[in-house]
């Protein structure tokens, strides 16, 4: 039996936060996590000698983020080099009219978007797409990297309520490997310790693991919201707002795979290339991402679970013919496979990232909210402007960790 002031369930961007929060406060803390390793969806392996992050890659809106400062002050490499989606040149297998095209009917989009984000009603976010529009297949592929999903399945009004300032930076060693690194040196953190039932009933929360159970005055739940719909986490007396919310909130899902090259020089760095324009079910190639030998392809939205469902290679063996296609099949010859991601049958995971359904806008709130006093929420999904992100699940699991503090008396 353990027994703890604050338990905090998950140890990724969110819950490293709430400990690292916490751990100025005269409280005790333990950080329950499921998995053998901490960071969550932010994961940087090695491949081929290179810092490689399966999971989130980018300091979005870095110019605000909350996670730039320490994370430089940690010693790791800030690289301010732009993404190449905000530069349309590039797109190296677009010419210039379709360049200027796509980027019309984006903006298009957008401005219809903002529109009806301020009508009373929601709906979804593709009843804003030009009617039988030529670009259409490739803004819903958009929609599948982006919010893991295509616009029929996504809320017009929490789209727009995402707020990004469009500087993206990224961390040379890689993100996961940032994220991690600011885990709390105070704070207890206890791996490949899932919590299977949260007890909130008796005068002590009970948070039941493979350990034993953790008793604690108060919790804080950082788990994706596709384990709080699968019942991989329970939570007892049940509460049905909650699992309402976080159906509202699924997670999306966009993969990664990771090509090395064997003649970079032949690519130009820094640049993509879209495998089709005229089809949702396509891959994105950003090629030599911070000069490497490496392609970057992603899959998202339904394609991405169709290559899962495929099996292992799937997904590398499409970013492959897509590719020769492009390129022609001497392309082939000149590629290895270093790795792939598949985080929708992660059990901890499920998905990359959430977005709200049509009509669901509202659950983020909903989701956030404490309950008794005793409960809190965080995570990406509790986010109202920077879901999706981890400075978003990290700006959430600070303002858990303060209801916290604030509700024992510790504030």
């Amino acid at each position: 039996m353990t027994e703890a002031d604050v338990a905090i369930v998950g140890a990724g961007a969110a819950g490293l936060s709430a400990a690292a929060t916490l751990a100025a406060a005269p409280l005790s803390v333990v950080v329950l996590e499921a998995q053998g390793r901490i960071g969550g969806r932010a994961h940087t392996v090695s491949l081929a000698g290179l810092p490689l992050d399966l999971g989130c890659e980018w300091l979005h809106s870095a110019d605000r983020n909350p996670l730039v400062a320490p994370i430089a002050a940690s010693g790791l490499t800030i690289d301010k080099t732009p993404p190449p989606w905000a530069n349309p040149e590039a797109t190296v297998n677009f010419s210039v009219a379709e360049r200027q095209a796509y980027g019309q009917a984006f903006a298009t989009f957008d401005e219809r978007v903002e529109a009806a984000a301020r009508e009373p009603a929601d709906r979804p976010a593709s009843d804003l797409l030009e009617p039988g529009g030529r670009w259409n297949p490739l803004l819903n592929a958009f929609s599948a990297y982006y919010n893991g999903a295509a616009f029929d399945q996504v809320s017009a009004m929490d789209y727009a309520a995402y707020d990004d300032s469009e500087v993206n930076w990224r961390v040379a060693e890689g993100y996961g490997a940032a994220i991690a690194g600011l885990a709390p040196a105070g704070v207890r953190i206890v791996g490949d310790c899932p919590v299977s039932l949260l007890r909130h009933d008796g005068p002590r929360l009970a948070l039941e693991t493979p350990r034993g159970v953790v008793q604690a005055r108060a919790a804080i739940v950082c788990v994706p919201t596709a384990v709080l719909v699968a019942g991989a986490l329970r939570i007892l007396p049940d509460l049905p707002a909650k699992l309402a919310a976080a159906d509202g909130l699924p997670l999306g899902l966009a993969d990664k795979v990771f090509l090395k090259l064997d003649e970079p020089e032949a690519f130009a760095a820094e640049a993509m290339v879209y495998g089709a324009s005229d089809r949702t079910a396509t891959g994105s190639y950003h090629l030599r991402p911070l000069g490497r030998p490496v392609i970057e392809a992603f899959f998202g939205g339904a394609h991405a679970r169709a290559l899962e469902a495929e099996g292992p290679g799937a997904a590398a063996a499409f970013a492959i013919d897509e590719l020769a296609g492009i390129y022609g099949t001497g392309l082939r010859r000149q590629v290895s496979v270093l790795g792939e991601t598949a985080w929708a049958t992660d059990p901890w995971a499920r998905g990359s990232y959430s977005h709200a359904l049509p009509g669901r806008a509202g659950e983020r709130a909903v989701l956030a909210a404490p309950v008794d006093g005793r409960l809190f929420f965080a995570g990406e999904a509790c986010s109202p402007h920077a879901f999706s992100t981890a400075h978003g699940a990290w700006e959430t699991g600070e303002r858990a960790a303060r209801e916290a503090m604030a509700a024992l008396g510790a504030g």
